[in-house]
């Protein structure tokens, strides 16, 4: 029994893996987390990048124009939330494609920080976040060789520079090929988080 429970908090998820197909792992750590935010009575949104289409940023004067639509759909979704769940596949050493786009397009200039630096931090205070990343290496592996730099980045340069805080993150290593029971106990550790609303 979890003896941390928060109040009921409004929490967003984004699925940041390109293909949405449900035999995915990204997808089973969600919906586990879902399972168990559920249970705790949190109100939940979702946000299912493979199945958005969101276009790419080609210039300085796209990035400074109204945003399209869909984008601004998801920067309500941002707005309503109190904690956001990022959840991706590590992809030469990086975040997928389809996340770097989504964030370029939603975290735009007077949205989610100040261009012209007249407010201190970002304009999304008042946030948290989780930034959960799956890879085919070990999670030490990527900790003491490669110095985790994608997730840092993810974490300090862009979630931090427009406000979150806290932003958390989990790894999970050596998922090809990984047992039954080993995705069990990921799975459970998600829906865990999602109970507590962490």
């Amino acid at each position: 029994m979890d003896t941390l429970r928060k109040p009921p908090r409004r929490i967003l998820i984004i699925e940041g893996h390109p293909d949405p197909s449900p035999q995915r792992l990204c997808h089973a750590l969600a919906e586990a987390y879902r399972e168990g935010a559920r249970e705790a009575g949190h109100t939940l949104r979702t946000l299912i990048l493979g199945d958005l289409d969101i276009p790419l940023l080609t210039s300085r004067s796209d990035w400074e124009s109204p945003a399209p639509e869909i984008v601004e759909i998801c920067q309500q979704d941002l707005l309503w939330a109190e904690h956001v769940v990022v959840i991706y596949p590590l992809w030469l050493g990086d975040v997928p494609a389809v996340l770097k786009a989504f964030l370029e397009q939603v975290l735009r200039p007077d949205f989610a920080f100040d261009p012209k630096r007249t407010a201190k931090g970002g304009l999304l205070k008042g946030r948290s976040a989780r930034l959960v990343v799956t890879m085919g290496m070990p999670g030490w592996v990527y900790f003491s060789w490669f110095g985790a730099h994608s997730l840092r980045s993810l974490s300090r340069n862009v979630f931090q520079f427009v406000g979150f805080g806290p932003v958390k993150t989990t790894v999970f290593g050596m998922v090809e090929g990984a047992s039954l029971g080993r995705r069990r106990v990921w799975l459970d550790k998600m829906s865990r988080l999602g109970r507590l609303g962490l």
